[in-house]
């Protein structure tokens, strides 16, 4: 260890502990509500959100997985489920040989419609319903902040339809 090493201040410690308990537990919480209520992960439905919110509903599936932080591999395997169940179809990109895109079936659709309402308010229930109109706009100002130097490329979107 290197003398000149800077460590995390005691109030640094404290804030880096309580955001990784926040990253690790609030999957698990949103993930039990989504398999209970509509039978799916929190990742089949950031996928099937993601494909919703695109134009014609139909994304890359290299970008799907950019936007849903996976590997092709991972999001692939997600793909074929979504396919079978009918909520994605998935076909050579026209424009791209090498490339593959997914679309949103109606089918599809209709069950992100169906799942979004218990999701946000699981959403609001673990997170907005503990902070005031303050602590959300400061939340806001900490992840952009943070999500700035994670991603300088800007490859996550950052508005709301």
């Amino acid at each position: 260890m290197s003398e000149d090493q800077k460590w995390l201040t005691v109030d640094e410690q404290r804030a880096w502990r309580a955001l990784m308990a926040v990253v690790v537990l609030l999957p698990g919480a949103l993930d039990t509500q989504l398999q209970h209520d509509s039978h799916l992960s929190n990742f089949e439905y950031g996928v099937l959100a993601m494909l919703s919110e695109a134009p014609d509903r139909t994304l890359r599936m290299s970008q799907l997985a950019t936007l849903n932080d996976s590997s092709l591999s991972r999001l692939s395997h997600v793909a074929r489920r979504l396919e079978e169940r009918g909520s994605i179809v998935r076909q050579q990109c026209a424009d791209d040989r090498r490339a593959n895109i997914a679309t949103l079936t109606d089918a599809g659709m209709t069950l992100v419609r169906e799942a979004a309402p218990g999701h946000v308010a699981r959403v609001r229930e673990l997170i907005f319903d503990q902070l005031s109109g303050d602590q959300v706009s400061e939340l806001e100002q900490i992840a952009d902040a943070i999500r700035s130097n994670l991603d300088p490329e800007k490859r996550m979107p950052t508005y709301v339809n």
